[in-house]
C-alpha cells in the first residue's frame, strides 16, 4: 500500500514536532515537509504536492485560513486538514467553505489524527466529535445566502482585516499611513456594503471569510 504523504504546518516549533512523531508512528504514513507560516507551507505544497496538508489555523503572516484557500485554489487535489483550538461556527464554517476536508481539534484524542487522516483519504469528510455537523450545516446555510466577500475592495478588505484583528481607528490610520478620518469612511463603506452595524458583526463575518482568525 502507497504511502500517504503529508505536509504539516505549525508556526510552533513544540506543537509541530508532537504532531510529526504521532503521525509518523502511524504505518504508511510520511511527513514529507514541515512548515512554520502559511507562505512556506505554500511554496512546499507546490513543489511536493503532498496527498494530505494538514495546516494550523491561527499561523502568523499569512493565515492557516488564506493557506487553505491559496493551496484548494492551486492544488485542489491536495486534501486539507485544519487543525484548531477554535470550536466555534464561524471557524469550521470557514474552512469548510475555503475548502478543507477536516478539522481537527488540538483538544482531540491523539488518534483522532489518524482517523481523519485515513478518513480524508479515503474520499469521506472528518468533523472533531465535538463539533455538531447539525449547527454547522444549519449555520453553512446561513452563510451561503449572505457572501458579499467579492462586493469589499482590496482597500476595504485591508481595514476589515486590522478592525477584526483588533487594532483602533487610530491604529489602523497609523498602520495603513492615512488619516483617522479615512479609515473612519472605510469602515463606515465596509458596513453599508456587508449590511453589518456594529464591530462585532465585522469581527465575525471576517473569521467566516478567512479574513482573520481572532
Amino acid at each position: 500500500m502507497p504511502l500517504i504523504r503529508i505536509l504539516l504546518a505549525d508556526d510552533h516549533n513544540l506543537v509541530r514536532a508532537g504532531v510529526k512523531a504521532l503521525l509518523e508512528a502511524v504505518d504508511g504514513f510520511q511527513v514529507v515537509a514541515e512548515a512554520g507560516d502559511g507562505t512556506q507551507a505554500c511554496l512546499l505544497a507546490g513543489e511536493l504536492l503532498p496527498d494530505v496538508a494538514i495546516l494550523d489555523i491561527a499561523m502568523p503572516g499569512r493565515t492557516g485560513l488564506q493557506t487553505l484557500e491559496n493551496i484548494k485554489a492551486v492544488h485542489p487535489g491536495i486534501r486539507v486538514i485544519m487543525l484548531s483550538m477554535h470550536d466555534t461556527e464561524e471557524h469550521v464554517i470557514a474552512a469548510m467553505r475555503l475548502g478543507a476536508v477536516g478539522y481537527v481539534l488540538k483538544t482531540a484524542a491523539p488518534q483522532e489524527l489518524e482517523q481523519a487522516v485515513r478518513t480524508v483519504m479515503n474520499g469521506g469528510n472528518w468533523l472533531s466529535a465535538s463539533i455538531s455537523r447539525q449547527v454547522v450545516d444549519a449555520y453553512l446555510a446561513r452563510v451561503r445566502t449572505s457572501d458579499h466577500r467579492d462586493g469589499l475592495t482590496a482597500r476595504q478588505m485591508e481595514v476589515l482585516k486590522l478592525i477584526a484583528d483588533g487594532q483602533r481607528t487610530k491604529e489602523i490610520a497609523f498602520t495603513l499611513g492615512v488619516s483617522i478620518k479615512t479609515v473612519e469612511t472605510y469602515r463606515a463603506q465596509i458596513m453599508n456594503r456587508l449590511g453589518i452595524q456594529d464591530i462585532a458583526g465585522l469581527v465575525r463575518y471576517a473569521i467566516r471569510q478567512g479574513i482573520s482568525e481572532l
